[in-house]
């Protein structure tokens, strides 16, 4: 309601500005300044009528604004949601890098007739490709090979079971985005000569040592006592629901005498961050090139490893988002039908209601136009109104839920436009049939109407 009168505010103001110009005269002449007066003031009347009509007749206009409010509700709440995913997974992406490549038994996206048996014969990666890759790539600016497992980690009488125990190589930190609150990543030596050294995650930081400071600390996984030298910063779950919060890294080096780095279950990877002048196609055929070298395949023999890219997630997520939207707009569509129609039927009752004050404007000297425009007028405010009314809700939606489950909603700009330019059309289209019938009123019959 309040932005249908600053509209009414800013049109006014705009007739007595154009009223009271005496340059105006001098640019386009007083004739065109007349007439464009007289078009502004039956403008400004016209939509004066249409929200007397809104204000007086209370219950009428808020029943009309159900269907329209429900459908922009169902549409750009469905589209808020899925905004703020999308946002989530790329923030969630983007902190792994865009130029990251992942050597993998195992492609994220395949088609269906590959046998799936092919997939299971392949060999897992090695600490020896990665070497070989060291030494024969030209187009990476680092690489790391990590396995995981779950364990259970000890500080005293403090337990914690189902921890990630993450086993790294030496270059883990240039090619991932690590975030280390305290203390510092492994040197050298430390990873290449496999000492019994940690990082771990907040989560395990608090539960283990309760208050006390866990730098230099000595904690027990695998039976062996290891040495906290850092801390990572707490970052709570991303959109793939996993986190450092809950994480002990080791180097690669002292965690192979207990993970079994030949099993597909720890998830063996080489992780591979090209160049900032190489595009991943780039780094990725010379990838491909030197692991069919190590791996001795013959030229026409197909590839036995997976090399894959943050892009495929991407795109994955990106037809979701398509498909769900389509659904969004489906189901939104019923109700704004439904609320279209209610706006044109409670504008043929407006039109009877008022045909003996058609009839006396027309008397008067009113044109068709003025009169199209008074109830043309009058349905765009009602598909407007219901249009912001449900925006609100979906604005108080997003506080709730941002504030209360914890996860980050936000109503956009675009969002925003996109409703009330919805709500726009469907009363544009509502009312015009029956703007338009009234504005062809022969104004004796209309005079002589009962209604």
């Amino acid at each position: 309601m309040q932005i249908v009168i600053l509209i009414l505010i800013l049109h006014i103001g705009i007739y007595h500005k154009f009223k009271s110009n005496r340059c105006f005269n001098t640019l386009i002449g007083k004739k065109m300044k007349n007439k464009m007066l007289i078009f502004i003031k039956l403008f400004r009347e016209s939509y004066l009528f249409a929200f007397q009509a809104i204000i007086v007749n209370k219950l009428r206009t808020i029943l009309t604004l159900l269907g329209i409010t429900i459908g922009i509700f169902s549409i750009i709440s469905v589209f808020t949601v899925f905004d703020s995913m999308e946002s989530k997974i790329k923030t969630s992406i983007d902190s792994l890098g865009d130029n990251v490549l992942f050597i993998q038994k195992w492609p994220w996206a395949f088609g269906g007739d590959y046998p799936w048996w092919k997939y299971m014969n392949r060999p897992l990666p090695k600490i020896s490709e990665l070497n070989e890759i060291e030494k024969q790539s030209d187009a990476m600016q680092a690489a790391t090979f990590y396995a995981g497992t779950f364990k259970t980690v000890k500080y005293k009488s403090n337990i914690i079971s189902n921890a990630l125990i993450l086993a790294v190589s030496k270059d883990y930190e240039n090619v991932m985005s690590l975030n280390i609150e305290f203390g510092r990543y492994f040197t050298v030596s430390e990873s290449v000569g496999g000492r019994a050294v940690a990082i771990i995650g907040r989560d395990i930081a608090d539960n283990l040592f309760l208050n006390s400071e866990p730098i230099g600390k000595q904690i027990t996984v695998f039976g062996r006592k290891i040495t906290v030298i850092g801390v990572f910063k707490k970052e709570g779950d991303d959109t793939f629901g996993k986190s450092s919060d809950n994480q002990v890294m080791i180097p690669i080096m002292f965690a192979r005498n207990f993970i079994d780095l030949n099993s597909e279950r720890n998830e063996p990877s080489i992780i591979i961050r090209a160049k900032p002048t190489i595009s991943n196609q780039e780094l990725k055929d010379e990838l491909t090139g030197i692991m069919r070298s190590v791996r001795k395949l013959k030229p026409s023999a197909e590839d036995n490893f997976a090399i894959n890219e943050m892009s495929l997630i991407t795109k994955g997520f990106e037809g979701i988002f398509s498909t769900i939207s389509i659904i969004g707009w489906i189901i939104g569509a019923f109700s704004l039908i439904v609320g279209g129609f209610g706006i044109a039927n409670i504008m043929f009752v407006s039109v009877k209601e008022r045909t003996n004050q058609i009839g006396i404007q027309k008397s008067l000297g009113a044109k068709n136009y003025f009169i199209l425009l008074q109830f043309l007028f009058e349905a765009i405010f009602l598909s407007l109104i219901g249009g912001a009314l449900g925006l609100i809700i979906i604005f108080i939606g997003t506080l709730i839920v941002t504030y209360a489950l914890d996860f980050s909603l936000s109503l956009t700009i675009g969002n925003i436009f996109l409703g009330l330019s919805v709500s726009f059309f469907i009363g544009l289209i509502s009312g015009f049939i029956p703007a338009f019938s009234a504005s062809r009123l022969n104004p004796v019959d209309a005079i002589r109407s009962n209604s």
